[in-house]
């Protein structure tokens, strides 16, 4: 239940942040249409040629009007060919400002999230991570293990609910034989019996992903505090799939406290050391992880 709680209250926090993030938008759109360019004129844009009419409006044309009215003709198309130019130009720049999903990274909320981007990884620095540090000290391997694949197989409401949205039947049907092996003799998940006996393997869908299946974009790039990098899509989806845990809805608050924790831990002690090279020597590492983030999930909605 404190789970949803805690949702309920980031997805309140997120409608503020839309809501100020379209007013800026709209900000940026007025100052975007007040650059466009102006009509060039004639002197401005052929000063050559401007100078040159000066003079001839002191000295007698020995040539007629027909090669005067060429040389305006051929003026006047000159100055229409560059205002057609710019305006592409101003339609060029603001298809670049719109959102699109070929392009991926669209982040237009960026100072908020480095901003929290920093303040996760602050957390992660000093607290979660000598605390999943310490926990890989403690406890074996095997432990560890199967306490990793405990928490994953309760998981399975998630993949199951995802693959039948998605129409992948035989998804499905290995995670219901996956729980039903893995509860049973693999005791109740400790050990994944399914993959290293039967070679049934797992098939992870999420919410997000079924949005993006369905073709709902993935929006703007978000950062909240102490959750993963997300899209508008997956907030929403990583909304739906919190409430599709089970034990939240059976033990009481501060059991399931104490199992998020767990998990948290578990999860970071898993990773602890493999993305330390990236951190000590990635030259922004706020857009790398952005960068990631955005192809994993392109992956994700090609499976």
């Amino acid at each position: 239940m404190n789970k949803l709680i805690w949702i309920a209250t980031i997805t309140f926090a997120l409608i503020c942040v839309l809501r100020t993030g379209s007013v800026r938008g709209q900000t940026l759109e007025d100052a975007a249409q007040s650059e466009i360019p102006r009509p060039l004129l004639q002197s401005e844009l052929l000063p050559g040629k401007a100078s040159a009419a000066d003079e001839n409006d002191r000295v007698p044309m020995a040539t007629g009007f027909e090669s005067a009215n060429d040389g305006l003709n051929q003026a006047s198309e000159v100055i229409e060919l560059a205002q057609n130019l710019g305006e592409e130009g101003a339609l060029a720049k603001s298809e670049e400002d719109a959102p699109d999903e070929t392009v991926g990274e669209w982040d237009p909320w960026e100072p908020f999230n480095e901003k929290t981007f920093w303040l996760n990884r602050q957390i992660d620095r000093f607290l979660l991570k000598p605390v999943a540090k310490g926990y890989n000290a403690v406890l074996p391997d095997l432990i560890r293990g199967g306490i990793a694949n405990m928490f994953d197989n309760l998981d399975v409401t998630r993949r199951l609910v995802n693959n039948i949205l998605q129409l992948k039947l035989a998804g499905a049907g290995r995670e219901l034989a996956r729980f039903t092996v893995n509860s049973t003799i693999g005791i109740a998940g400790f050990f994944d019996v399914a993959r290293s006996a039967f070679d049934i393997a797992q098939s992870d869908r999420d919410t997000g992903q079924t949005l993006g299946v369905y073709g709902i974009g993935p929006g703007p790039y978000l950062v909240l505090p102490l959750l993963p990098p997300l899209t508008v899509r997956d907030f929403f989806g990583f909304v739906a799939d919190e409430a599709m845990y089970p034990l939240s809805y059976f033990i009481p608050t501060g059991a399931n406290i104490g199992m998020t924790a767990v998990e948290t831990i578990s999860d970071r002690a898993a990773t602890v050391d493999r993305y330390q090279g990236v951190e000590d020597t990635a030259v922004d590492l706020y857009g790398s992880v952005r960068n990631a983030y955005f192809q994993r999930r392109a992956a994700d909605l090609k499976k």
